[in-house]
């Protein structure tokens, strides 16, 4: 039953993308099914085999050690404010972005970021059927985040046509980057915080494929990266404001979304008898069904995947925790349809990104906003969908 549900999964992601495809002629089949069938060997890599298991294991040991060094940080400068027993969100999920920040920005400045992404990105684009140049961007993004990214091809941008810099936005969207995945851990299992990256990544070729399918010339197929000459401790001030402005932003957010939602859901129930998040759960639901939910949790799960997409995947892993009895099927589904920025705001963050770098630019960006979130959550179900049939 769920291999029928996986490729009626598929069948609609697919005809959700087909429908508003920018040139349906020039979809590439072959690199598509080339990455479908590896979204599938890795997640049965990551999820059903010794070797994965260990892999997973080793990167979730990683990061809870590193967790355990911020921890040093956090604990000097705000230790005794917390009651004893107590686990403030602020200090022990958000805070500990400043010190992974901080890896990223040694791990840059040593020149081995760049060399990763470099041939990372090189490999890719071998398989996924497009540039160079949106094949780093996807990596690169999964390091240094949805907005940060721009930054390093901000010398392109002016020249880019609009269907590549939709395919480099969607990839901005549809990934998370690595200073927040510590976070991500405090929340979800850390199997499927990685799993969901790896697929996201693909994912995201995928979807690009079939709504902006297009050929890069030889000539246009250039990477031209800005990076600025730093000396080290320019680069720590830098990365650890950089960490802490990513800290309180997502803390704001949180705040506002997570207040937003209850004075919302209050007033909705006073109205109709129902909250807010419970309507938007039904709406929501045959969306988690073709993903492989089982039947009687899919208003359950449809309500923590629409609460990601009005509001921020924190949001939605804060509400998953709560929710007791579920399945680890229905977990392991939700949890990696959350593990991505596809959500209203992160529209605005890359406008904002963009237009920072060029004021034109950016107005394409807010043109095809909407269709930037359509694009990155299909790939989100995309994602989902393959677990779903790993599970």
């Amino acid at each position: 039953m769920k291999y029928a549900i996986f490729l009626l999964g598929l069948a609609v992601v697919f005809i959700l993308a087909y429908l508003v495809s920018n040139n349906r002629r020039q979809i590439k089949y072959k690199p598509i099914l080339i990455m479908l069938v590896l979204q599938i060997v890795l997640t049965y890599l990551l999820l059903n085999t010794g070797i994965g298991l260990v892999l997973i294991r080793g990167i979730a040991n990683l990061f809870e050690k590193l967790l355990g060094y911020a921890a040093d940080g956090v604990n000097f400068v705000f230790g005794g404010i917390a009651n004893k027993g107590a686990m403030p969100f602020f200090f022990n999920v958000l805070l500990p972005i400043v010190f992974i920040s901080v890896l990223i920005g040694i791990a840059q400045h040593l020149r081995i970021l760049p060399v990763i992404i470099k041939w990372i990105g090189w490999l890719l684009s071998k398989i996924n059927g497009l540039g160079r140049l949106e094949s780093y961007n996807a990596v690169a993004s999964a390091v240094f985040g949805q907005s940060e990214v721009f930054i390093s091809v901000k010398k392109l941008l002016g020249h880019m046509p609009q269907h590549r810099l939709y395919t480099l936005c969607t990839s901005a969207m549809s990934t998370v980057s690595a200073s927040i995945l510590g976070a991500y851990m405090t929340l979800i299992d850390p199997k499927y915080v990685v799993t969901a990256l790896m697929l996201n990544l693909l994912g995201g070729f995928i979807i690009v494929n079939i709504i902006n399918p297009y050929e890069v010339k030889a000539d246009e197929d250039i990477i031209e990266i800005q990076e600025e000459k730093q000396t080290f401790f320019e680069m720590l001030g830098e990365y650890i404001m950089d960490g802490f402005k990513v800290a309180i932003i997502v803390g704001a957010m949180l705040i506002g979304f997570v207040a937003l939602i209850s004075a919302i859901n209050d007033v909705f129930n006073l109205a109709f008898g129902i909250t807010f998040q419970k309507l938007l759960g039904y709406v929501f639901a045959p969306f988690a069904f073709i993903v492989g939910v089982p039947s009687s949790e899919i208003v359950t799960a449809g309500t923590i995947m629409a609460t990601k997409l009005v509001s921020n995947e924190f949001v939605a892993m804060l509400d998953l925790a709560k929710i007791k009895g579920l399945s680890e099927r229905t977990l392991g589904i939700v949890s990696v349809f959350l593990v991505s920025f596809a959500n209203f705001s992160s529209i605005g963050i890359i406008t904002g990104a963009v237009k920072g770098l060029h004021e034109q630019k950016g107005n394409e960006v807010a043109k095809f906003g909407l269709k930037l979130l359509y694009g990155a959550t299909l790939v989100s179900l995309l994602s989902a969908a393959v677990v779903g049939v790993m599970l």
